[in-house]
């Protein structure tokens, strides 16, 4: 059995992220995973990323990825929370980033695969606090800490 990326439960018309949408022909197509409690995405930069410092990924890739994966993160939690299956037929939960604080601990070194995972720090109401880390191999390159808006079902409006 294969397990479905959170994005994949996005509905057409919230799947045009340029980081995670599978309706962006353009896009990174990344893919996050709930397991367990803690999330995982995994991405390897072409070349074109490179950074200010040679043979490097560039930081604005690096935000990209902790934002994406961070607001997949946070709609997986809420499910879990609220007992629901993404993918199950019900109304899909999506949030939006209120806040995103990256800090650069190293250098990202291009040609590796990087895997980002997200834990839960806290879910209160529509707020959803996700706490980051961006590795390359055993390296931690970048943490984030994001703070993710639920947005209202399609059905409240």
């Amino acid at each position: 059995m294969s397990m479905r990326a959170i994005q994949d439960n996005y509905p057409p018309e919230f799947a045009h992220c340029y980081g995670c949408g599978a309706q962006n022909p353009h896009g990174h197509h990344l893919k996050s995973y709930l397991v367990g409690d803690e999330t995982v995405a995994r991405f390897t930069p072409d070349v074109r990323y490179s950074g200010g410092v040679p043979d490097h990924v560039y930081g604005g890739m690096i935000a990209s990825l902790l934002d994406c994966h961070g607001a997949a993160s946070a709609a997986a939690f809420a499910c879990q929370k609220e007992g629901l299956r993404s993918g199950d037929g019900s109304e899909p939960i999506r949030f939006v980033t209120a806040s995103l604080k990256v800090d650069f601990k190293r250098p990202t070194p291009l040609g590796i695969e990087l895997v980002i995972r997200g834990r839960l720090r806290s879910l209160e109401g529509r707020k959803a606090w996700v706490d980051l880390i961006l590795n390359a191999g055993e390296l931690a390159c970048a943490v984030g800490e994001m703070l993710a808006i639920r947005l209202p079902d399609r059905t409240d409006s």
